[in-house]
């Protein structure tokens, strides 16, 4: 998605949750200063034409691995469970919030890290972006710039997506995804919401 088209949800979003822009500025800033590292045209390369699984973070996971094909994108801490079972992603899209030192191993067999930038998370880009040593690409909430890209999306689930819609997926499958759990704090259930909102701007209805 262009910036353009993805401005006006991102601004939504900020005045739902409060979000400073500012800040996520300084954020893109900053993640632009930490490493010049730039495998976009690889991440594309491995979505490109083919079926794409984006695997979240609901406690069903491992019970849906049946349903997981062709290029692995997982959310976040979704990696370290796939992982943990055996599989590796192909790409990890992650603010770093449940990131783990697992990370970096996955990054060394040659997972592509897509670490986003974002006002709250500075000092977690700080410690962890100069310490991959693999494939690593770079996002941000604001208008991207040189190597640090903004396919859209809001959650680490929807910005995978996203960012395989951009880069031309065959097909988008879900896994351990649960947008209507109500287990979780008040603050997650509206960004699940959001998120389910966002997918179908793509043409996906979780």
């Amino acid at each position: 998605m262009r910036f353009e088209d993805w401005e006006p949800h991102y601004t939504a979003i900020c005045e739902t949750f409060g979000f400073d822009r500012a800040g996520d500025e300084e954020a893109a800033r900053l993640i632009g200063s930490l490493s010049d590292t730039d495998d976009s045209v690889l991440l594309a390369k491995r979505i490109k034409g083919e079926v794409v699984t984006v695997c979240g973070n609901a406690p069903t996971l491992l019970r849906e691995t049946d349903r997981i094909e062709g290029t692995v994108l997982a959310a976040d801490a979704a990696a370290d469970v796939l992982f943990r079972a055996g599989i590796l992603p192909d790409a990890v899209f992650t603010d770093l919030d449940g990131a783990e030192d697992s990370f970096f191993e996955m990054n060394r067999q040659g997972a592509v890290m897509v670490v986003h930038g974002h006002g709250d998370n500075m000092p977690l880009l700080r410690h962890w972006v100069p310490r991959f040593v693999g494939p690593l690409v770079l996002t941000c909430q604001t208008r991207p710039f040189g190597h640090v890209h903004n396919w859209g999306g809001f959650t680490d689930g929807d910005r995978a997506a996203f960012a395989a819609d951009a880069l031309g997926a065959a097909a988008i499958r879900f896994a351990g995804f649960d947008l209507d759990d109500r287990s979780v704090p008040p603050m997650k259930q509206g960004k699940l919401l959001w998120a389910r909102d966002l997918l179908s701007l793509i043409g996906y209805d979780l």
